[in-house]
């Protein structure tokens, strides 16, 4: 048995990633997410991907068997918390901070939401790091500063509405770009925040 096969599948997988360095493969994820922003998911291939790179597809191929992992795999990478830090004190004022973040991304994860629309419905692991990368850090976030906002007693622990800021905030940047064909930047979303969430929830 050769110390490979003792080693196991996944400990060879990582043994071949580790000839990528850090830098070069946050330019293979970089690159893959932003072809399928601006061509769609099923435009963006991995020879294409290899072409802009200056690499070999084999590569490619060696790290991650399929576009559906490699792609999971970049969409793993960016994960982040956008709204981590905020906390002003005032439920009102930290929703308004989180309007601006997510005002100040949704252009970039709008168009890959809208880009992976179909492969998600047909991909589960695609599916699920789309979500672990763009939506639950921020759905975790945006709940603790309504907690907060609970426990200093600024609302009701049982208001109804609570449960649907996030639906609220999180849809209107899905959808602005299909009525209006725009995206929601910052001074949008504030706006939405002030004159939809806010009074709502009694506050302002």
């Amino acid at each position: 048995m050769t110390s490979q096969a003792a080693e196991g599948p996944e400990a060879v997988a990582a043994a071949r990633r580790s000839k990528i360095t850090p830098e070069r493969e946050r330019e293979f994820f970089d690159a893959v997410l932003e072809q399928i922003r601006e061509c769609g998911y099923d435009s963006v291939t991995m020879e294409g991907i290899a072409a802009s790179t200056r690499c070999s597809k084999s590569t490619l191929y060696r790290q991650w068997k399929t576009k559906p992992q490699f792609v999971a795999a970049a969409l793993r990478s960016s994960r982040r918390v956008r709204f981590a830090g905020i906390d002003t004190g005032s439920l009102a004022e930290d929703l308004r901070q989180a309007a601006r973040a997510a005002g100040d991304w949704s252009t970039k994860d709008t168009k890959l939401l809208q880009a992976l629309g179909h492969a998600v419905t047909a991909d589960e692991e695609l599916a699920q790091a789309l979500r672990e990368a763009l939506i639950l850090p921020e759905l975790a976030a945006l709940q603790e500063i309504i907690g907060r906002g609970v426990a200093r007693g600024e609302v009701a622990a049982d208001h109804p509405a609570l449960e649907y800021i996030p639906a609220m905030i999180f849809g209107v940047l899905r959808v602005r770009p299909v009525l209006c064909g725009q995206y929601g930047d910052a001074e949008y979303l504030v706006r939405f925040v002030e004159a939809a969430v806010l009074p709502t929830l009694g506050l302002t």
